[in-house]
């Protein structure tokens, strides 16, 4: 039987294309039921207070880096969204007097303008986003070097790629987006080779960092989360890491505001990861596949799917 077209747009793949009794499984989750979805190498976490929760966040900045030698490098890759834990690593760096010469950090992903990675004088631009909310407030001193920060960029990223083989990605950390990704591995367009079934898992298992084209659910997330509701203003393409460096990651850590995607979706890809139901239409649940992934919550944003008029 053909798979269903997409309820939000015919020309992609998306979670709307998948079997209804998944996605009628997860509607039916109660909260608590995330957690008991857990499983060896999957783990589910609450937090009841947003500040207990970007703590931990930030916390896993320090847990990476602290594993960084000379003759090991070692180091984290980070989202920009959510933001609210970047400010916290800087203070918690400079309070403790972490040195950071020998730490590594990758951001996940940076819009594509023309072509070419944005400026970061573009309001929107992630890697602006990482320098002033993080990385420009550690002191000199404890500063990591500008060498071992790493950004994907039109240029290199065949090194950026490279990269996650001379050094040790101890934690990918990252949100959720309301197509089910992690940094910008959308689904893909319904079209050529992929016109009648998305790509299978192991064929979007082999995808790498690359320039990629957004869903139209990624423009109205990150309108809605980062630019005012401006949609026009939001690029068509960005720049991101793939499944073949995350899957270099010893740990990918992902955490849920409840704000970046919608109760529904928190409960799919925790459900598909947790039975291993895995589909590139929704991206989040090949991460089913990672020997260690955790997920991470703030109660109070899990919400319901009940039906419920306004």
């Amino acid at each position: 039987m053909a798979r269903a077209l997409s309820k939000i747009s015919s020309d992609w793949w998306d979670y709307t294309t998948l079997d209804h009794e998944i996605l009628e499984a997860a509607a039916d989750l109660q909260p608590d039921d995330l957690l008991a979805l857990a499983r060896p190498g999957f783990s589910v976490t609450f937090y009841n207070t947003f500040e207990e929760m970007y703590m931990a966040e930030a916390l896993e900045y320090l847990e990476a880096w602290r594993e960084a030698t000379a003759e090991q490098p070692a180091g984290i890759c980070g989202p920009v969204g959510p933001t609210e834990q970047l400010p916290l690593v800087a203070r918690l760096v400079n309070e403790l007097g972490i040195d950071l010469k020998h730490a590594h950090f990758w951001g996940m992903d940076e819009w594509c303008i023309d072509g070419k990675a944005a400026p970061v004088d573009f309001p929107l631009s992630f890697e602006r986003a990482d320098r002033n909310l993080c990385f420009n407030r550690i002191r000199p001193e404890l500063a990591i070097l500008e060498s071992n920060l790493r950004f994907p960029r039109h240029d290199s990223l065949a090194e950026y790629s490279a990269s996650f083989d001379a050094c040790r990605c101890v934690i990918m950390q990252g949100g959720q987006g309301e197509t089910k990704h992690w940094a910008f591995n959308d689904p893909v367009k319904r079209a050529g080779a992929y016109k009648e079934a998305p790509p299978s898992p192991e064929e979007y298992l082999k995808l790498g960092a690359r320039q990629v084209d957004l869903h139209p659910l990624t423009l109205a997330q990150n309108a809605r989360t980062s630019g005012g509701g401006r949609v026009y203003m939001v690029p068509n393409q960005a720049f991101t890491v793939g499944p073949v460096e995350t899957f270099k990651a010893e740990c990918v850590s992902i955490w849920h505001p409840g704000h970046h995607d919608n109760a529904f979706g928190l409960r799919l890809s925790t459900y598909m990861i947790s039975k291993k139901i895995v589909d590139s239409a929704v991206p989040m649940s090949l991460l089913g596949l990672h020997p260690n992934v955790r997920f991470s919550f703030y109660r109070g944003g899990i919400g319901s799917c009940d039906v419920d008029m306004h």
